[in-house]
């Protein structure tokens, strides 16, 4: 989300771009793994115990928390328009649809997404093909000098 903040202002386009795609990648396999998960429930329901049903949510809860705890870290003042008390409520709102998916029914206290730009980033109609874009934007003054310059 920091990093696609900067790339709402036109700031550092480009690896909000790359983050962009990374972001897509991941979201299909979140569906992938949601997918498969509930057809081997589906096909499998004595192994869905109410145990194994809490030691997933268990697992959910304590990646929710370490990603608090690390926006925490990161934005202790907060940077562009964002803090971490947003991430807790980013997080809580991720944490409600990844227990969803798997038809969990404990729920963090927050779901709210104080993000939606985000969702529009992630779910809207891209333009671009990333092997077809160009990074010309970049200056090759970077790449001018000798290579031992490169390490003084």
């Amino acid at each position: 989300a920091m990093l696609l903040a900067l790339g709402r202002q036109n700031k550092m386009q480009g690896i909000a771009d790359q983050i962009k795609y990374t972001l897509r990648d991941e979201s299909s396999h979140i569906q992938f793994g949601t997918y498969v998960i509930n057809q081997i429930i589906e096909q499998n329901p004595k192994i869905w115990t109410k145990a194994f049903q809490q030691e997933v949510t268990e697992h959910i809860q304590k990646a929710v928390q370490l990603e608090i705890a690390y926006a925490k870290d990161v934005l202790p003042r907060g940077i562009l328009g964002l803090n971490a008390d947003m991430f807790v409520d980013y997080m809580h709102y991720i944490g409600n649809r990844r227990l969803e998916g798997v038809g969990l029914e404990y729920r963090f206290e927050s779901d709210k997404n104080p993000f939606p730009w985000l969702d529009e980033m992630l779910n809207g109609v891209e333009h671009a093909n990333f092997f077809e874009n160009r990074a010309t934007e970049y200056s090759k003054a970077a790449t001018r000098g000798t290579w031992d310059e490169a390490f003084d």
